[in-house]
């Protein structure tokens, strides 16, 4: 399982004094990002490619509160994706320090082309590196977006 150790920080806190709502996506998005970035997909290579992740839609139910500056770990997980990765779910969960699940994160999106702005399906090493992650168990398998001509 990918996971990495952040922290609560100050922009992160709402009024209540617990983290708020988007900090919760903001950090599923830095993990993601990590990940992207060891396995060989730094900014500057989505760049080269001229495609990149779009989220189309975020679901997050939330569990138990983060204080300021308290530690969480991020899990980054597959929940699904069509055949060829030109779509997917992504799923983070965060938990505290005493392993209590804070919130579920469930993001589904596509890979961009930049230049058409349409959905395409990731070279072979970023579809490795997808399939690479731990699979949920509730994993589906999504409809491919990419339209195939008649032949």
């Amino acid at each position: 399982m990918y996971k990495k150790t952040l922290y609560a920080g100050w922009g992160d806190m709402d009024f209540n004094s617990h983290m708020k709502n988007t900090a919760y996506l903001d950090k599923a998005a830095d993990v993601r990002l990590m990940f992207m970035i060891e396995n060989g997909f730094p900014m500057e290579e989505f760049l080269r490619l001229r495609m990149g992740p779009v989220i189309m839609k975020d679901e997050v139910e939330y569990f138990k509160e983060v204080g300021l500056q308290q530690a969480i770990t991020v899990t980054y997980a597959l929940a699904g994706h069509a055949p060829d990765g030109s779509r997917f779910l992504f799923r983070n969960e965060i938990f505290r320090t005493d392993g209590k699940l804070s919130a579920r994160v469930t993001s589904g999106g596509g890979w961009m082309d930049l230049d058409k702005r349409k959905l395409v399906a990731p070279p072979p090493a970023l579809l490795a590196a997808m399939n690479s992650l731990t699979k949920t168990s509730d994993f589906v398998v999504l409809p491919s977006s990419i339209k195939r001509r008649a032949e």
